[in-house]
């Protein structure tokens, strides 16, 4: 029975052969490695990702492609949405793997799911995602452009990021109305141990109005703080690379 795209799930299937197999290419899946597919959907990609590793774990929130999947004898079936999903609990214990993570994540909710996984990042060897171009632009922007802001900072304070690969509408079915690609990240080895929720803050004042000099927003958040620290706060948010944001975290955590 053909299953009809739902759009309160964001879904789009992959159908393009040839970019299925630069996919796998890309992610390079092994025997015996631990991994997790995210929105596996028509398993466009999970047949041949599980086909290298043995088995797969998969998280699909439609019950009825849920149902599909639990038919494969290769896939452990995690019906949930996956920003309930502890990644924790997905590795047996006691393990000395970390998790690959892959997935074509649904372009509705695709930011909130990469700051899901920042609580798990110590557990995760990589990630391999497809997403609205559009995000990953902004992911892997440099300062002073326009797509450089708070998910460029949070994200690669945390991870080494690269775009891998363009995947255009038609691959897909149906064809969204905008163009794809897939991200890999790779967490860094030794990041600087910030508070979380303190530069998540931080930047999210940074970053509310872009055009303004620092000073009317973060400048007002430093001193409602009392911080007496050093910070130019005479820049845009754009214009303070992520090294900065993240010494001003750990300077105003200390202080």
């Amino acid at each position: 029975m053909k299953h009809i795209p739902r759009k309160r799930f964001g879904q789009h299937f992959l159908t393009d052969g040839g970019i299925i197999d630069a996919i796998v290419d890309a992610i390079d899946p092994r025997p015996g490695q631990a991994m997790v597919e995210i929105g596996p959907g028509l398993a466009a990609l999970t047949q041949p990702l599980v086909e290298r590793l043995g088995a797969l774990t998969v998280i699909e929130l439609d019950r009825d492609l849920a149902l599909r999947l639990r038919a494969h004898g290769q896939l452990q079936v995690i019906e949930s949405d996956v920003l309930k999903v502890d990644f924790s609990l997905i590795l047996k214990e006691p393990s000395a793997l970390k998790l690959r993570v892959v997935g074509n994540l649904p372009y509705n909710i695709s930011t909130p799911i990469l700051f899901h996984l920042l609580q798990y990042v110590d557990l995760i060897e990589d990630q391999h995602f497809m997403l609205q171009k559009e995000v990953i632009d902004r992911m892997v922007a440099r300062p002073a452009t326009a797509a450089y802001g708070r998910l460029s900072v949070m994200l690669q304070w945390r991870y080494a990021m690269d775009n891998v690969l363009l995947v255009p509408p038609e691959s897909f079915e149906p064809p969204p109305r905008v163009d794809s690609a897939v991200v890999r990240m790779v967490p860094r080895d030794n990041p600087a141990a910030v508070n979380v929720a303190l530069l998540s803050e931080l930047v999210q004042v940074a970053f509310s109005q872009r055009r303004k000099l620092l000073r009317h927003t973060l400048g007002q958040w430093l001193q409602a703080r009392n911080f007496a620290g050093d910070f130019d706060v005479q820049r845009r948010a754009e214009e303070v690379p992520v090294d900065d944001y993240i010494a001003l975290a750990l300077a105003v955590a200390s202080a």
